[in-house]
């Protein structure tokens, strides 16, 4: 457990905190355990995996092989947990339920649920102050779910807790776009689950605006299109902010990631049914009321239909309000650990391209806390699980003080790359290639039979 701030341990002797109860967390606990190292899990939800649950209903790109980390799996290896068959693709309900829970399990009372991370400093220096920083172990400030608070003590800090909990607004420019904030009844910032019987009630028979061009979006896009299949008057209106081109849909048959090339052609399939209509090269600047029903607004003055829900999926961010008091060296541009941020730049790399990284790449200048995970990537969409799971280990070698496993690469990823995210997908040999630019002009388009052919030019 972990000391009062007032305790006489020494460094050495504290736990190790880790923020969430997620994959990247649970497994950073077990390299812990391996290592002899005391770790205490601090999860904001009720259970393990909370943020996972939240899109229990959708399936990762990852098979089960990619999803589970080997320090992990010899923890539960006692306990006769089977390892699911490596060749699947599991929902995020089965992650959780699968692997997340029975592993928390076995870690027992080093995982703490219902607390809230709200600061973490070094004891008795704010950022500012040098003097005997190095030498003074960290205290972590939370507060459970009946707002009591308390300070706890840590030889470390690894935080894992992702980035689910700050979606990206539907503003062009990073920012919520006016209006955005007072429509919040009318907007969400999730992959509808359809199985719901109120979800599928408030997208049935409307017209539905989705914000975005990443899986999430070709999701969104996919289950809706379903739902028009049974329901007339469903439609949605796709809002991009580029042009439709080869790269719009993913790769098809040609995609590193064979689930992600399905997903984009199932979304494909539904603008091609007409299920869909687009508005590319629109950048939302504002959502205005009209009745019951919202119009959005682009920073070129276009006013789309009345839509009666938007659902923004722009990606995500790291919650830094809690770190103000440590020092991290961030990229200026993703929010990722300056080392790092060049082997992970979207602009470069997809997740089956970022070389393989540990405690050098994720070191701060405040020596002894780490962001891993999802949270490490910043504003980069193309994290890995397995990724994750070699960061963890290095760190907790570092940590261990054994730098030469630290130092070590063992993680080999396959040249065809594998994911972990969230998708919906059909079978992969059903996949084809989508043809065309990478770009087009600003247009208000039906995708058809009859769609207007995309210009070309550099993205």
């Amino acid at each position: 457990m972990a000391a009062s701030i007032d305790s006489v341990l020494t460094t050495d002797q504290l736990p190790v905190v880790v923020i969430g109860a997620g994959p990247i967390g649970l497994a950073a606990a077990a390299h812990l355990v391996e290592r002899g190292l005391e770790p205490l899990v601090l999860e904001t939800g009720p259970v393990a995996g909370s943020a996972v649950r939240e899109w229990s209903h959708v399936q990762l790109f990852s098979r089960w092989g990619e999803l589970t980390d080997p320090a992990a799996e010899k923890l539960l290896a006692p306990t006769g947990w089977t390892r699911p068959d490596g060749a699947a693709y599991p929902t995020g309900g089965d992650w959780a339920e699968q692997y997340l829970q029975p592993l928390a399990g076995v870690l027992s009372d080093k995982v703490r649920y219902g607390v809230t991370v709200t600061g973490i400093a070094r004891t008795g220096r704010d950022r500012i102050v040098d003097a005997g920083r190095g030498e003074q172990p960290f205290t972590v400030h939370i507060q459970s779910a009946d707002g009591r608070e308390e300070r706890l003590t840590a030889r470390a800090v690894i935080d894992a807790s992702g980035t689910w909990s700050v979606p990206s607004p539907m503003g062009a420019d990073g920012l919520p776009a006016l209006g955005e904030k007072t429509s919040a009844d009318r907007i969400a910032y999730r992959v509808p689950d359809l199985n719901v019987p109120a979800v599928r009630a408030r997208y049935a028979g409307r017209r539905t605006a989705v914000v975005g061009s990443g899986a999430s979006a070709f999701t969104a896009l996919a289950l809706l299109a379903d739902l028009a299949k049974e329901n007339d008057g469903t439609h949605v209106v796709w809002i991009l902010r580029r042009g439709i081109g080869a790269s719009t849909y993913g790769g098809g048959e040609a995609d590193q990631l064979p689930a992600r090339g399905a997903l984009g052609l199932r979304a494909k399939a539904a603008v091609d049914a007409g299920h869909a209509s687009a508005a590319t090269g629109f950048r939302t600047q504002a959502v205005e009321r009209e009745g019951d029903q919202l119009v959005l607004v682009a920073e070129d003055g276009r006013r789309l239909e009345p839509v009666d829900e938007v659902i923004v999926l722009t990606g995500l961010r790291p919650d830094l309000s809690f770190l103000s008091e440590v020092r991290l060296g961030l990229d200026e541009r993703l929010q990722a650990p300056t080392a790092l941020a060049p082997l992970i730049d979207p602009n470069v790399h997809s997740c089956g391209t970022v070389y393989p990284h540990g405690v050098n790449e994720l070191s701060h200048p405040e020596q002894g806390v780490y962001l891993v995970g999802m949270k490490s990537y910043g504003r980069a969409p193309t994290f890995l699980a397995m990724t994750g799971y070699e960061q963890v280990r290095s760190i907790t070698a570092a940590i261990a003080g054994d730098q030469e496993a630290a130092e070590r690469v063992e993680l080999t990823l396959p040249e065809s790359g594998v994911c972990g995210g969230a998708g919906l997908f059909d079978e992969p040999e059903n996949a084809e290639q989508s043809g065309g630019g990478c770009c087009a002009a600003p247009a208000t388009l039906q995708i058809g039979i009859r769609a207007p052919t995309a210009s070309s030019g550099g993205c």
